[in-house]
């Protein structure tokens, strides 16, 4: 019987062998790191849209602001024109009608200025399809 080899003499059992769990620890690593490069991908996405969502609502405001004061100030020589080539018999009634279609305009750019302000998609669009995405992917 000592012509048969045994297992423990042949070449293969000479090397070390890797223990599995170094393996699963190098491939949770990996994981670790995937998810992590993923979650810092989509917060820069978040900040990009913030600061983009900010500037948008402050240009918005400016440029409003501005068109406002320039408006008001048109629309009130406009009406003293108008006001003043109505007859004087009827000044009290041009100045009323001239206050109601005001009013009423200035309600409907309201409710026009508010849907508008009202993002469709929703904010943070890009990266709520994104997040969607990954959870798609795993």
């Amino acid at each position: 019987m000592s012509d048969i080899p045994r297992p423990e003499s042949s070449a293969h059992a000479s090397r070390p062998r890797a223990s599995p769990s170094v393996g699963l620890l190098a491939s949770l690593r990996q994981l670790l790191n995937t998810l992590l490069e993923t979650a810092q991908v989509r917060l820069e996405l978040l900040g990009t849209e913030l600061e983009a969502e900010k500037r948008r609502l402050i240009d918005a405001l400016v440029f409003s602001a501005i068109a406002l004061v320039c408006l008001a100030l048109g629309l009130m020589l406009v009406c003293a024109t108008a006001v003043l080539m109505v007859p004087e018999g009827a000044r009290l009634l041009a100045v009323g009608v001239m206050a109601v279609l005001f009013l009423a305009t200035g309600f409907g750019l309201l409710r026009l200025a508010r849907r508008r302000l009202r993002n469709p998609l929703g904010m943070f669009h890009a990266s709520a399809k994104e997040l969607a995405r990954d959870r798609g992917q795993t």
